[in-house]
C-alpha cells in the first residue's frame, strides 16, 4: 500500500518543524505543499525552511520554480506525484507538508487538469467588468451560466467567480466540494492537521510577520522588483509580497504594511482551517493542549503508526 502522510494546518502553526520530526520518525522525505516555497529567490516572505531544517531531512519542491514563470495546480500535481513516486520507489514515506488546499487536493484526488488553458483576454475582460461595474455584475454572469455554483460562491470572491464562469462556459461546471473529487487510487493518504488555540495562533502570526520584516522582507521585494516582477505575476500575489509591493509603490507606510500583512495572514489561516475541516478522514491535533512539543509528537507519531 502506497501510504503517504499529509501534514496540513494554518500558517504559523508549526508545520515545518513538526513535519521534519514526523519524517525522521517514519523514515520519510518531505514534499512541500506550499504555493510560495516553490519559488526561487523568495526565501523570507514564504518562511521557507532554513539551511538547518533542510539538512535534517530531504525536501522536495522547495526553491525549484523561477518566480517569473507561470505556475498552476496542474504543474504542481505533476511535480508532486513525480517526487512522491520517487520516494516510494526507494521504500521511504512521503510526507506532504503545507497549507495550500488546492495543491493537497491535486495529490490525493483524481483531478483532471487536461482542459485547455483559460483565455487570458476573456479573463481580463471579466476582471475589468468586476472593477468597473462591481462584483455583483460579474456574479450575475455566473448566475446565468451556473446557478448552482453562484449559490455557493460569494460575489466578492472574484477570482473564484471567474473560474466558475470559465468552467461553465467550457461545459465543465464546478461541482460541490463533496462531489468534486474521486480519491487517487495509487495513494493511501493519512491526513493530520495541526492547530493551535486562536489567541496563540494569532500571536504566532503577528510575531512571525515582525520577524520576516526584521530578516529583510522589504529588501527581498526590492530585489524581486529589479528582476522585473510586478503585482501581475502569480508569484507576487502571495501574502507578504503583494502588501510590500504596495509599500514600495508608496500606497502604505511601513507600519500600515506590517499590520496589513498580519491581518491578511490571520484571515488566510482562518480560511485554511475551514478548508481542512472539509476532509472526512483528517485527524486534528491542537498543539496548544500539549505540555510541550515532544508530548505532541509522541501522540501524532503514535496515531500515524497505528493508521499505517
Amino acid at each position: 500500500m502506497n501510504t503517504i502522510i499529509i501534514v496540513g494546518g494554518p500558517t504559523a502553526c508549526g508545520k515545518t518543524e513538526y513535519a521534519i520530526e514526523i519524517a525522521k520518525a517514519l523514515d520519510g522525505e518531505i514534499v512541500s505543499c506550499d504555493s510560495m516555497q516553490l519559488y526561487k529567490y523568495m526565501d523570507i516572505g514564504s518562511a521557507k525552511p532554513d539551511a538547518h531544517e533542510l539538512a535534517q531531512v530531504r525536501h522536495h519542491l522547495v526553491d525549484v520554480i523561477d518566480p517569473r514563470e507561470k505556475f498552476s495546480a496542474a504543474k504542481y500535481q505533476k511535480l508532486a506525484r513525480e517526487a512522491i513516486d520517487d520516494i516510494l520507489s526507494r521504500g521511504k514515506t512521503p510526507v506532504i507538508a503545507g497549507g495550500t488546499g488546492l495543491y493537497i487536493n491535486s495529490v490525493i484526488y483524481d483531478m483532471n487538469f487536461s482542459s485547455a488553458d483559460a483565455d487570458e483576454d476573456e479573463r481580463n475582460r471579466l476582471r475589468i467588468l468586476a472593477e468597473k461595474e462591481g462584483p455583483e455584475a460579474l456574479h450575475k454572469l455566473l448566475q446565468d451560466a451556473d446557478p448552482d455554483a453562484a449559490a455557493r460562491i460569494h460575489p466578492n470572491n472574484i477570482k473564484k467567480v471567474i473560474r466558475a464562469i470559465e468552467a461553465a462556459r467550457s461545459g465543465n461546471r464546478i461541482p460541490d466540494f463533496d462531489k468534486s473529487f474521486v480519491p487517487y487510487s495509487r495513494y493511501s493518504p493519512k491526513m493530520i492537521a495541526l492547530t493551535r488555540d486562536r489567541e496563540e495562533l494569532y500571536d504566532r502570526i503577528n510575531r512571525r510577520v515582525e520577524i520576516l520584516f526584521d530578516k529583510g522582507l522589504v529588501d527581498e521585494l526590492v530585489f524581486l522588483k529589479k528582476m522585473g516582477l510586478s503585482p501581475d505575476d502569480i508569484s507576487m500575489k502571495g501574502i507578504g509580497y503583494k502588501e510590500v509591493l504596495g509599500y514600495l509603490d508608496g500606497r502604505y507606510s511601513l507600519e500600515e504594511t506590517k499590520e496589513l500583512v498580519k491581518k491578511n495572514t490571520r484571515h488566510y489561516a482562518k480560511r485554511q482551517l475551514t478548508w481542512l475541516r472539509r476532509y472526512k478522514d483528517i485527524r486534528f491535533f491542537n498543539l496548544s493542549e500539549y505540555e510541550d512539543k515532544n508530548a505532541a509528537l509522541e501522540d501524532i507519531i503514535s496515531w500515524l503508526k497505528k493508521k499505517q
